[in-house]
């Protein structure tokens, strides 16, 4: 467009293109590539009418053509930079936007505690949230029987902290590796988690579905670890290779204060020994790492894992202050203090660097894979 009929067919020509059949008679002087410099521009006197206009690309010179030999082609063109603006603008609203629809909604947690009874599991539950959240506060009088099978028990307790609520939810498992003989006792677990799976699956298929569905799926479980100083049972290798593919498993090593620090360094390492043997993958998981800043952070942790820790629910004055810690007449362990236990090391992970990152992975791995598997079989046939 924008040529004479003279200087097409020779511009064309000169850079191998076909000429149409019918349009192209040439008319007037132009010929040849040096004539069509002389063209006129587009919609400056041109003699190309309207409805005679040709769809092939213009074309191009042959001393313009030797000087774009290293142009780059636009298929290869770099993506789109970054844009400098000249004031502001307000994007950065967005940020405090998320913040107060979150604040004035919530967001949910829902936590999982399994060990054998005697391990601090509801005592470290308390010392986690700084709150009595376990079912053993919430049930002050009833006498603690170990039952006969595993029996999950479940409580909600709304938390609110400087504005922010949190919907908690924190589910027992009295009874777990407490029999003689322990086959499948992770049975009852494993249905558990699954419920909520297939709970969260037919609120979310359902044609009028709520805005918001209510999300009772387990984001964490927190596996206790008898202080035993040599290496991981059967039961909880077993336990910790079956839950793994369904939730976030995170081990920790319960009642630390009743190790020596050589004897808890030696029981972390033959537990992750024990862990990397036989393929068992806990949180975080080294497949699931964003960037390498993510890499990097859970990199550390993962050296840390399985976490000593050391649960309290009284606090006790130290030096004018009071911290959480356990007295003995050799003096006071406080929780909270990293050269005492790894206690900040769990906390830090489940609350304060890792809760959004928890719920994704549940959303996105493990929710994805029981869905998957869910809709195929409705699928097959037969």
């Amino acid at each position: 467009p924008g040529m004479c009929r003279g200087c097409v067919p020779a511009g064309l020509a000169a850079a191998g293109a076909t000429l149409p059949a019918r349009g192209w008679a040439p008319r007037g002087g132009h010929r040849g590539v040096q004539a069509h410099r002389l063209c006129p521009p587009r919609g400056a006197g041109s003699s190309l009418e309207p409805e005679e206009r040709s769809m092939e690309p213009p074309a191009v010179p042959e001393e313009e053509e030797e000087e774009d030999e290293g142009a780059v082609p636009l298929s290869m063109a770099p993506g789109p930079v970054g844009c400098q603006l000249f004031g502001y603008v307000g994007i950065e609203a967005v940020l405090d936007q998320m913040k107060i629809k979150t604040m004035k909604t919530g967001f949910e947690f829902n936590i999982m505690v399994v060990g054998q009874s005697g391990l601090g599991k509801s005592t470290m539950v308390n010392t986690l949230f700084k709150s009595k959240v376990s079912r053993k506060s919430s049930q002050p009088g009833q006498e603690e029987r170990i039952p006969k099978t595993v029996q999950l028990q479940s409580i909600t307790h709304v938390i609110e902290e400087k504005g922010v609520k949190m919907k908690l939810t924190v589910t027992d498992t009295p009874g777990f590796g407490d029999q003689i003989n322990n086959e499948n006792c992770w049975d009852p677990i494993i249905k558990y988690i699954n419920e909520q799976y297939e709970r969260y699956l037919r609120e979310e298929i359902l044609i009028t579905r709520k805005r918001k569905i209510p999300d009772t799926r387990v984001h964490g479980c927190v596996y206790f670890v008898p202080p035993t100083g040599h290496w991981l049972r059967p039961l909880d290798l077993e336990f910790m290779r079956r839950l793994s593919k369904i939730v976030n498993v995170v081990p920790v090593i319960a009642k630390a204060d009743t190790l020596t620090l050589e004897e808890r360094a030696e029981f972390k390492q033959r537990i992750q020994e024990d862990l990397k043997t036989h393929a068992i993958s806990v949180y975080p998981q080294e497949d699931f790492d964003q960037d390498p800043e993510d890499r990097a952070l859970n990199d550390r942790i993962r050296e840390k894992i399985p976490f000593a820790v050391v649960g309290a629910d009284q606090e006790h004055q130290v030096n004018g202050k009071r911290v959480l810690g356990r007295k003995t007449k050799w003096g006071i362990i406080e929780v909270e203090n990293p050269a005492h236990c790894e206690f900040p090391l769990l906390r830090d992970l489940l609350i304060r660097s890792h809760l959004q990152d928890l719920k994704d992975i549940t959303h996105n791995v493990h929710y994805e894979s029981y869905r998957v598997r869910r809709l195929n079989e409705s699928n097959r046939p037969g």
